[in-house]
């Protein structure tokens, strides 16, 4: 199987390489440079026309969407136990988690880093405040569920969303109050930091932070 990986340092795309990586899939990884603005070129629009990453390409698929690709790489790779099976009552949490975290977490960190899209520069301060409302209301959330339940996001079983949740954690390490605040996220974060497959990731990417 032909698999191709666009991406680029630090974004969405952290969490397919990551996965590729742990589940040991032979990949060609293609990093676009954000700052020459190869994520809106026509030849990348062509394959994904949001402009966005990640876009993962698998015998002339096209798939987007992080927390998409991730589920479907969990399920194509049933071997290593990283999505519960189709009916089990434990599916029905890791689409709940999976779901949070593309649904909850993901669009207030939209709202954060790009506080002027949803109403103009003029409310960016009030946009970002209210992404920084839900996303601690959200750590606090998860915290509690992992205190209650932990050590990852299924109970003693490691899946998919928490390689999910593990990257969307790192992106708020420089907002005033990061998830590793929470201390069940932080004993979380360092469980998933301790894979090799993480330290592979950061060593391709070239990522030297939050470690």
């Amino acid at each position: 199987m032909s698999i191709v990986l666009y991406g680029s340092p630090s974004t969405a795309s952290l969490v397919v390489h990551w996965l590729l990586i742990e589940l040991g899939v032979e990949h060609e990884l293609r990093m676009l440079d954000f700052d020459r603005r190869e994520q809106k070129s026509p030849d990348y629009l062509a394959i994904n026309p949001q402009g966005r990453v990640p876009a993962l390409m698998m015998d002339g698929q096209v798939l987007t969407e992080s927390a998409a690709i991730v589920m479907q790489l969990a399920d194509l790779h049933p071997q290593a136990g990283l999505a519960p099976g189709v009916g089990a009552p434990a599916r029905g949490d890791y689409y709940r988690w999976m779901l949070f975290c593309a649904y909850t977490l993901m669009p207030a960190y939209r709202d954060w880093f790009y506080p002027d899209e949803p109403a103009g520069p003029q409310n960016a301060e009030r946009v970002r405040a209210s992404a920084r409302a839900v996303l601690e209301e959200a750590w606090q959330q998860l915290a509690d569920h992992l205190a209650a339940g932990g050590p990852y996001l299924l109970g003693e079983r490691r899946s998919a969303a928490d390689f999910l949740l593990t990257m969307l954690m790192r992106w708020s390490r420089n907002m005033p109050r990061p998830s590793d605040d929470w201390a069940p996220l932080a004993v979380h974060a360092a469980r998933m930091k301790a894979l090799p497959s993480f330290a592979e990731v950061y060593r391709r990417e070239g990522i030297t932070d939050w470690t």
